[in-house]
């Protein structure tokens, strides 16, 4: 059988893959496949693939495909895991918990807590989007010193109407003092009041919000009463 065909599509096959000729990494599932048909395209009519050989290149091809499969799982799990942490995530439920989001709900008027962090001393705008993606407020925050701080939005638009209850996003624009991009990163504030499970990956439930406990950045000590 002849597959003179074959080295440049394997070559083009592993540069789409690595990026680099010269990488050891296997082809994945996409690639043995395409392979196996080029391979079929390019075999001698007069001398044709065994038909032992195309069975066996096929079971190749099912058990590639099983451990990818496998493989997906596993990262599944370990996500899951990781997500854990070291400890019990019914531990954070009544808990006040610092989060990596940007997310602010508005209900009856009532906004819960936004905050950002920045990298060092910036002026500050604060930009809240409806669900649309459409500014529906601009805060001047001011000056502010490096480190964190809390969003101070009455949940009104910038023509003093009371928004809609919903889901609201914010983000911050911090210019330093020679006009420079100043780094920071949005956070939002809340308790914990239960736990829910999507694809068997836990979920912390705070307020109408659902945040991966990998987010978690600060969690406030219970203040135990005498």
């Amino acid at each position: 059988m002849s597959i003179a065909g074959l080295e440049p599509v394997y070559q083009q096959l592993s540069n789409q893959k690595t990026g680099n000729t010269d990488s050891k990494d296997e082809l994945g599932m996409n690639q043995f496949l395409t392979m196996l048909v080029a391979q079929l395209k390019h075999q001698d009519p007069l001398n044709p693939m065994e038909g032992t050989d195309f069975t066996a290149q096929l079971a190749q091809f099912s058990a590639l495909e099983q451990q990818f499969a496998m493989n997906a799982h596993l990262a599944e799990m370990q996500a899951a895991i990781e997500a854990q942490g070291n400890g019990n995530v019914l531990d954070y439920i009544g808990k006040t918990v610092t989060t990596n989001n940007n997310t602010i709900s508005v209900s009856n008027g009532q906004t819960d807590s936004g905050a950002y962090t920045l990298g060092s001393h910036a002026d500050v705008n604060v930009y809240v989007y409806d669900e649309n993606g459409i500014e529906v407020r601009r805060i001047y925050a001011g000056w502010q010193d490096a480190g964190k701080h809390n969003i101070d939005w009455d949940a009104k638009d910038n023509s003093g109407n009371t928004v809609d209850d919903g889901r609201y996003t914010f983000e911050i624009e911090a210019v330093g003092e020679i006009g420079q991009i100043v780094s920071s990163n949005t956070h939002v504030m809340g308790e914990v009041t239960g736990i829910t499970y999507e694809s068997d990956m836990p979920y912390l439930m705070i307020g109408d919000k659902l945040v991966s406990p990998s987010e978690i950045v600060e969690v406030e000590k219970t203040m135990v009463s005498d």
